[in-house]
């Protein structure tokens, strides 16, 4: 399964975005229940559930007090965390982790030169149980290679067009996931998020949204 909301509109009327940065919110973590996430305080995203990204917030750089709790509970916070953000950022804000090892993980978006149609693509392994894995074509091509937990890889640039993709056990050919008609735009930014569990529920899946150093500015 794989999911990939294309379309992320974001208007920034600020005459100076150097100065501001920008992060959305994804709840990764397989075996949490949906959360309430606050900001200094203040409810930023209510009920954000498993496998779901927010909207990107603008906001000025600097330290943020950040708490997650069960949606609708307030007493005792499942993660605990200051966000650090350097003017003119991205940043996916990943909730990782089994529930007896809750964590936040910021991933940067940069941005990256665009060939003439291509596309960039990265792959980010948050699947907990899952171990090391090779990302390849079903040829056997391999785009990616021994990917762990908490990895973030490097882009690449691939032409535009529809692909099928298959994460294998690093080092070899058994396939633990399958990933059809992934559907890459020219001048397009993605990154490929493995969550879930493998062999277990809810299962090992992937998304694929839009970086948000593709349009925002």
């Amino acid at each position: 399964m794989y999911y990939c909301p294309y379309q992320n509109q974001f208007r920034n009327p600020d005459p100076a975005p150097e100065a501001h940065s920008f992060y959305r919110l994804l709840h990764a973590s397989p075996e949490a229940p949906a959360v309430d996430v606050y900001i200094n305080g203040s409810l930023a995203a209510p009920g954000l559930k498993y496998a779901h990204f927010t909207s990107y917030f603008r906001a000025p750089a600097g330290s943020y007090d950040v708490k997650v709790y069960p949606a609708g509970k307030k007493d005792k916070p499942v993660i605990e965390a200051v966000l650090q953000l350097a003017p003119g950022t991205i940043y996916t804000v990943a909730a990782i982790g089994n529930l007896n090892n809750l964590s936040l993980m910021p991933i940067s978006e940069p941005p990256q030169p665009q060939a003439r149609n291509h596309a960039s693509i990265r792959f980010i392994h948050l699947s907990p149980n899952t171990p090391a894995v090779d990302i390849t074509l079903p040829d056997g091509k391999v785009l990616f290679s021994n990917v762990r937990y908490k990895d973030v890889t490097d882009y690449i640039s691939v032409p535009q067009g529809h692909y099928t993709v298959q994460a294998r056990a690093a080092g070899t050919d058994k396939v633990v996931l399958i990933v059809p008609n992934i559907h890459l735009l020219p001048n397009k930014i993605f990154s490929i998020y493995a969550i879930g569990k493998l062999n277990g529920k809810p299962p090992l899946q992937v998304l694929i949204p839009l970086d948000g150093s593709t349009y925002l500015r």
